[in-house]
């Protein structure tokens, strides 16, 4: 269940950068990378601790 939170921020971020793009938004493309990068880290953390 952890892991479906880990991509559901991955795919939040990712919708984030290409509407950023489309928008030509910096800041919504700044809060979509982050989403991506804290997704990913959640996931790799959860990974490494077996849960």
């Amino acid at each position: 269940m952890k892991y479906v939170l880990a991509i559901l921020a991955i795919a939040i971020g990712i919708a984030g950068l290409v509407a950023g793009e489309a928008d030509d938004s910096p800041g919504l493309q700044l809060v979509g990378a982050v989403l991506v990068i804290g997704g990913i880290a959640f996931g790799v953390r959860l990974a490494r601790r077996g849960s």
